[in-house]
């Protein structure tokens, strides 16, 4: 199973981008899909999660701009970026629990990661 994060790139602060993550390989089901990022010298931390349900979660910092959404029939989950700000400049990566055959466990699988530059 590979994920394949793509989107990422150099924009002003107010503008949007729109980040996309195709799952391939092995898939039987896929549970929960999320972003997160990493800024310079800062840890990783959680962006948004959507589930098989699309049930929706997200980060204090991103709600009301970011917009998480999945195609279950690409296996593939987007994150619509607005009003950036100079802050959420980030590698983001995505992440999928997926189930590669029926009845094994679901693992966590993790994307590259794509850079997002917000300048001000």
């Amino acid at each position: 199973v590979q994920l394949q994060a793509s989107g990422g790139g150099l924009v002003q602060a107010g503008g949007s981008l729109r980040l996309s993550c195709a799952a391939s390989g092995s898939i039987f089901s896929i549970n929960h899909m999320a972003w997160y990022r990493q800024a310079p010298g800062k840890q990783r931390e959680f962006v948004a999660t959507i589930d098989s349900s699309v049930s929706t979660n997200y980060a204090d910092s991103v709600k009301g701009r970011f917009t998480v959404s999945r195609d279950n029939t690409k296996n593939t989950v987007s994150l619509q970026m607005n009003s950036l700000k100079p802050e959420d400049t980030a590698v983001y990566c995505c992440n999928a629990e997926i189930q590669a055959s029926p009845g094994s466990y679901y693992s966590h699988y993790w994307g590259q990661g794509t850079l997002v530059t917000v300048s001000s």
